[in-house]
């Protein structure tokens, strides 16, 4: 049963991928365009060491909103706010970090816990809202999302958090001081980000957490049934804020490898967006750290190969026609393998009932 399992946990993303790859497959040849010479074009240029480089980096900040996601999804719960947690925890991790001189270990560490407590603080007011009013999580997520932004973009005035260096328009954090930045590993003629051995300890935890913990066995039991996780003596409703939490803590490290590893201050001009990509990643991951890795490079590798396709006349839209494929196939492999694992169950459970009823006639 193991073995089938695992067969259908990867056979059904493959499916999808493989499925995407036929719709952009047909989409190019009504272009005119030879797909197989841009499919080559586009492996060639993403696995340039250079453009590699780039792509583990991304690679990271997805991971950890993949991982957001997931945690959220356990409880069935969907962390849409991922984009408004992960800018808070950023900002007041180069605030908290610009405005304090410490030893460069503890200073690493006061911006890493900085923004994991302003990811989880944002987080919980979700969190509350659900669990004390009954407010759907993706509405107040979406709702959060823009009064992050716009918090955030009041607090960076010169006259508040922020500050506007001369000669430019952009109102941005005092920088992080050289102590409280984390060096990068030389590698593929580029840098990776050292950030990326706190993103493994994470997907590592994550999986204990869930598989070895009794707060792991009680998040599973209630996402897959409040009423009978609630029966049992599990107090459901805390499961569900604590899980909130916990979500949007990870989504507050979403930016800080860039944060510590690069910019060094955080500015408007982060990237936005990483909330629908978490649950995508989380989906085509199937939850697992292992998938929503390969997910995460997959997404990462896809979009740094899009520009390449401008040269050779191709839109690099494509490469979000082919995201898009992969998610909307994803979801229905997996409904499909739900079925099938179903009806093997029910099999299963018929054979074991046939082989008891002549046992039963001859007692």
């Amino acid at each position: 049963m193991t073995k089938n399992r695992i067969f259908w946990a990867v056979a059904a993303p493959v499916a999808a991928i493989l499925n995407s790859l036929l719709f952009i497959y047909i989409i190019l040849k009504i272009r005119g365009v030879d797909p197989l010479s841009m499919f080559s074009l586009m492996i060639s240029y993403g696995f340039d060491p250079r453009n590699l480089v780039s792509e583990l980096n991304q690679t990271i900040a997805y991971y950890l909103a993949g991982v957001a996601a997931a945690i959220g999804f356990k409880m069935l719960l969907f962390n849409i706010g991922i984009d408004g947690q992960y800018r808070m925890g950023a900002f007041f991790g180069a605030v908290v970090g610009g405005a304090v001189a410490l030893p460069p270990v503890l200073h690493v560490l006061l911006i890493v816990i900085t923004a994991m407590i302003a990811g989880g603080l944002w987080a919980a007011i979700a969190g509350y809202l659900k669990v004390r009013r009954g407010v759907n999580e993706v509405i107040s997520n979406i709702m959060l999302n823009f009064i992050a932004a716009a918090v955030i973009s009041y607090l960076l005035l010169p006259s508040m958090l922020g500050t506007l260096p001369e000669g430019s328009q952009t109102a941005q954090t005092f920088p992080i001081p050289a102590s409280g930045q984390m060096p990068t590993i030389k590698a593929f003629d580029g840098e990776i980000y050292s950030f990326l051995f706190v993103a493994i300890f994470v997907g590592i935890a994550y999986w204990v957490m869930l598989n070895k913990t009794v707060f792991g066995f009680n998040l599973k039991a209630t996402g897959l049934s409040f009423r009978a996780a609630r029966a049992s003596g599990v107090n459901a409703p805390r499961m569900i804020f604590v899980t909130t939490v916990l979500s949007g803590a990870i989504a507050g490290l979403v930016g800080i490898g860039t944060l510590l590893s690069d910019t060094h201050k955080y500015s408007m001009a982060f990237p936005a967006g990483y909330a629908f990509t978490g649950l995508a990643l989380a989906l085509l991951g199937r939850n697992h750290p292992v998938g929503i890795f390969f997910a995460a490079f997959l997404w990462s590798f896809l979009e740094r190969s899009a520009p390449v396709l401008e040269f050779e006349g191709v839109p690099p839209e494509i490469v979000i026609v082919m995201q898009g494929t992969i998610v909307l196939s994803i979801v229905i492999a997996y409904e499909v393998v739900a079925r099938i694992n179903l009806r093997q169950q029910q099999r299963a459970v018929g054979s074991v009932s046939a082989e008891a009823q002549p046992i039963k006639e001859s007692n």
